[in-house]
């Protein structure tokens, strides 16, 4: 290595034996004699110092073993982006045709040329190419200024993610000349940002969707860039330990899709400072450690100003154990889709069941539950039936990079209304009893519940008013089906002896009894049911329902008590 490459090298990504790192010292080490680089794994597992060597300090890892010496014919500084794609995706020609000759006119005079066919079907492959992926590839930088418009002028979507590029003013140079560029994914690339110089703007004039996951970019930086991306629709910021420090002003305003998973240092007051994003539609927050929100310009029942067009939530992965964050999703305005899986409230003792229900009737407007998707226009089934279609996501990389996931397209169907009001009336009936005990009533002008139960329950009091109040009868605790529930109770008074004991007796039955007395015992039902006479003492105990006495057989319906006369004579029925 030469010395003008020697003074260039501190700062570039390297590449070693599929490890990556970053080149942070040249020089001499004695007293080991030859040229030495010291490098920064991305890996800390891979080095064996903090780049310090008998005492002397050369350079400063993060990490106590994350540095090491290589020699410089070890390393693999990359290539530019225009080799990287003609390595990948031009073809080669056979040995026959690369050794024809042509006769082309140049001005006035024939040339005799060599393999010109098989120059111009190699740039008609790479005029032609809209979609490439470069991740991997040890891309360093742009190459020759102009190549890369004069060779791939139709590029739209780019992946160059785990590549060897060092600063953003290097993805600058590369879409500079790619004016169509859509979609771009820098995923794994550990950049340098510009500090307090102006970004250069233009060169992203119809970029929609940019991936930054695990770039180490801030908040900062993150704000200084986006003046460069007018149109911007979906941002990426996986990983890389962002804290929001300040409002957008003037810049993501087009956003609708932010994507802060796995961002350890975001807490709820930070979210605050997005939540006037005009546009942002979807927001991924999982795996940041969340487990509380609340909208303190929203009281119950009412919704907050913020978030207006957020219509679908991913807090995966998070630490929310409390109802009372699901409560307060209800007060953002245009939530439709939720995804809360893998928290302590969704994995705790309820059954999952039971837990989707609470959320769907906790949160009125939701129609999607758990399910990893982009919301889309619903489209219509050939049995006229709408469909939700969605995006199902993992972690592997896409050549469109999008979030840097790999997508598959799949329908999922939204929430029936069957479901919906199964949760719903469940829910009210569960709690009708708190409801009760906290001031509720079944009659509007005496329905006075405590402000801790609406807390609690902000929307109970709007089911009451969907599916009316819940009534006695249904609040009563289930029984199970056993004998010893289905006896039927017979209390036997003695109105004329006050100081008589009560009586009572249980008589196995069941719950409803249909059918005719038969003829024995219709006789002496028809003679109880006379008014009770003085002189044998028989008093009747008020039943409900009554007997249905017919002409001559009679019977009941429904019977839980039996009508009967109590003879004092006999102390008996």
């Amino acid at each position: 290595m030469n010395d003008t490459l020697t003074s260039d090298v501190i700062g570039r990504r390297v590449e070693v034996n599929g490890e990556h790192a970053t080149v942070r010292f040249s020089g001499i080490v004695p007293p080991v004699a030859g040229l030495w680089l010291g490098v920064e794994w991305d890996n800390p597992e891979r080095g064996k110092h903090d780049g310090s060597h008998e005492g002397t300090v050369y350079f400063k890892c993060r990490h106590p073993t994350g540095g090491s010496f290589i020699r410089p014919n070890k390393v693999n500084f990359g290539v530019g982006f225009l080799t990287a794609v003609k390595n990948r995706y031009v073809l080669e020609d056979g040995p026959e045709e690369d050794g024809k000759e042509q006769i082309v006119i140049i001005g006035n005079k024939p040339v005799e040329t060599i393999g010109f066919d098989s120059i111009i079907k190699q740039q008609s492959q790479l005029s032609k190419l809209q979609e490439i992926s470069l991740r991997n590839c040890a891309v360093n930088g742009a190459g020759d200024k102009g190549a890369i418009a004069k060779a791939c002028p139709s590029i739209r979507k780019v992946d160059l993610s785990r590549n060897l590029l060092s600063s953003w003013d290097e993805v600058l140079d590369i879409a500079d000349q790619l004016k169509h560029l859509e979609v771009l994914n820098l995923s794994e690339n550990k950049l340098s940002f510009p500090s307090g110089s102006p970004v250069r703007t233009g060169t992203f004039p119809a970029l929609k969707v940019l991936v930054l996951n695990r770039t180490g970019i801030t908040w900062a930086e993150v704000l200084q860039c986006a003046a460069g991306w007018p149109v911007l629709e979906e941002l990426y910021l996986k990983s890389n330990d962002l804290l929001i420090s300040e409002r957008p002003a003037d810049v993501l305003q087009t956003v609708k899709l932010l994507d802060l998973s796995s961002n350890q240092l975001i807490d709820e007051n930070q979210l605050f400072l997005i939540a006037y994003l005009p546009r942002l539609e979807q927001l991924i927050l999982s795996d940041i450690g969340l487990s509380s929100i609340h909208f303190p310009d929203a009281g119950t029942g009412h919704k907050t100003s913020m978030f207006p067009s957020l219509q679908y939530l991913v807090v995966n992965d998070n630490q929310i154990s409390q109802w009372s964050f699901i409560n307060e999703l209800d007060k953002l305005p245009s939530l439709q889709a939720l995804s809360c899986s893998r928290n302590p409230l969704t994995e705790g003792s309820k059954a999952a069941h039971t837990t989707r229900g609470l959320i769907i009737a906790k949160i009125g407007q939701l129609k999607t539950l758990n399910k990893c998707e982009l919301l889309k226009p619903v489209p219509v089934g050939r049995d006229g039936k709408k469909r939700c279609p969605v995006t199902l996501c993992d972690d592997r990389p896409s050549v469109s990079g999008r979030a840097g996931h790999k997508a598959q397209t799949a329908f999922v169907p939204q929430i029936p209304p069957e479901e919906r009001r199964g949760a719903e009336l469940d829910y009210r009936k569960a709690f009708g009893n708190e409801w009760k005990a906290a001031g509720g009533h079944q009659d509007p002008d005496r329905n006075r519940p405590h402000a801790e139960f609406l807390a609690a329950h902000p929307r109970y009091q709007s089911l009451c008013l969907k599916y009316g109040a819940p009534e006695d009868g249904e609040l009563k605790t289930q029984q199970p089906f056993l004998l010893k529930n289905q006896l039927l109770t017979l209390k036997i008074k003695y109105p004329n002896q006050v100081d008589q004991k009560v009586l009572e007796k249980r008589l196995p039955g069941a719950g409803r009894l249909h059918g005719r007395l038969d003829e024995k015992a219709a006789p002496w039902c028809q003679d109880v049911m006379k008014p009770a006479r003085p002189d044998n003492q028989r008093k009747a105990w008020k039943c409900r329902p009554p007997f249905h006495r017919g002409p001559r057989k009679p019977h009941f319906l429904n019977v839980k008590t039996v009508v009967c006369y109590v003879d004092i004579r006999n102390d008996s029925i």
